[in-house]
């Protein structure tokens, strides 16, 4: 996309208001899970490379407006200094931001308190976000994972202050172009987990505009009972079957090939120790429940692999969670890795359990590109306009009026 940025931007002695998604997984303090930490590292050290000082601005949980120690981003600092190698100053409040102290200055980043605290962020109240753009001198965009919510510190500050996107924006969107924008033909996408319900816009979208669309996971479960089959045991969603009939129609009048399960892997119970077989999907016991896709379905969704040119993936083909109910997710996706490692397809994943369900398959590595955003990715791959990336467009639109 045609954006503004951290290339087109002077930043020598200017504080960068730098929105990221510092929302990490914490355990007695610490961070378990640094991947969104280490994300931010390129754009961070850019700007400081450039002479600016970022100034780091991130929500962290759903505080509601309220001041939370439970929810404060202090508790950030020590593997954040970890994994960016700089010195962070931690600003505990507005004021302080306002004011900045000696020791502050001598920092190489800033950062700023969990901006959910204050109700003005999710009300994209703009006497706030104007009282954010007075803390610095350009607005940086680095988390594409919050572009799909209007609040203040993701949308207004764009239209306040000299604005650009950071290295990470650049990757999502980079990504996102490669997937949907201008994919290498034929397109595959891979859709699984529980439920159709909420995903119903992304279904519909990828039904338009791919060539073909596996589903798996318990949401195969529903697109089974709408084509009359009893599903047994299986959880499915009875009140959408005629969504699931729509979805199917749809993808058939644009040419999409809907490639669902022949034969599942049902058990009596959700537990690794389960009584389990594998059987058709005409012949699902009552008392049983579909948990993962079958070897006759796993192989046909390799081979749609084979011949593919790019590869979407969103969510797992079963119960990932415990063998063996791990396998069809791990052969598929594993088998996608390698044909990207081989430079034979374009493989783009996110969204909800992906990134967890293909590190449990060890295929994460071999992935072109793995996002870490949730529902901006989905929001994306339903075709919505994302209120974020639409500032960051604005910006560049109005960057005559800007002193970049």
């Amino acid at each position: 996309m045609n954006l503004i940025t951290l290339d087109d931007i002077k930043l020598e002695g200017k504080i960068v208001l730098t929105r990221v998604d510092l929302n990490v997984p914490l355990e007695k303090g610490r961070v378990t899970d640094t991947t969104r930490i280490d994300r931010i590292s390129r754009t961070v050290a850019d700007i400081i490379a450039k002479g600016g000082k970022p100034m780091l601005i991130s929500h962290f949980g759903r505080p509601g407006g309220k001041i939370s120690d439970e929810m404060s981003l202090r508790k950030l600092i020590p593997d954040m200094e970890a994994c960016l190698g700089i010195k962070i100053q931690f600003i505990e409040t507005l004021e302080g931001a306002e004011m900045l102290t000696e020791e502050s200055n001598k920092a190489d980043a800033l950062l700023l308190e969990n901006i959910r605290f204050h109700p003005g962020e999710e009300a994209n109240d703009k006497d706030f976000a104007r009282r954010l753009a007075g803390l610095g001198d350009i607005y940086c965009n680095d988390a594409f994972s919050t572009a799909h919510r209007a609040h203040a510190s993701t949308e207004a500050l764009a239209r306040l202050m000299p604005a650009c996107a950071g290295r990470l924006m650049q990757d999502e969107l980079k990504a996102l172009d490669a997937a949907l924008g201008s994919a290498a033909h034929p397109v595959l996408a891979v859709v699984g987990g529980s439920k159709i319900s909420t995903k119903i816009g992304l279904l519909k979208n990828l039904a338009s505009r791919v060539d073909k669309l596996v589903i798996g996971g318990g949401m195969a479960n529903t697109f089974l009972a709408a084509l009359k089959l009893d599903v047994g045991n299986s959880l499915f969603e009875p009140r959408l079957l005629d969504i699931a009939g729509e979805i199917m129609t749809a993808a058939c009048n644009s040419g999409c090939e809907v490639i669902l399960p022949s034969d599942v892997v049902v058990a009596d119970r959700f537990s690794e120790d389960a009584m389990h077989e594998t059987v058709s999907v005409d012949d699902i016991p009552s008392d049983m429940m579909a948990l993962d896709i079958g070897a006759a379905s796993t192989e046909r969704i390799t081979r749609a692999l084979d011949e593919s040119g790019t590869l979407i993936w969103n969510g797992p083909l079963g119960a990932f969670e415990i063998k063996p109910f791990d396998a069809a997710t791990r052969i598929a996706s594993k088998h996608a890795a390698m044909l990207s490692k081989a430079g034979k397809l374009v493989s783009v994943a996110g969204g909800g359990d992906t990134a967890a369900a293909l590190n449990k398959a060890g295929a994460a590595d071999g992935f072109n590109y793995i996002s870490t955003a949730g529902g901006a990715f989905l929001e994306w791959m339903e075709g919505r306009e994302l209120p974020g990336v639409a500032a960051l467009q604005n910006s560049r639109e109005n960057s005559g009026r800007q002193n970049l």
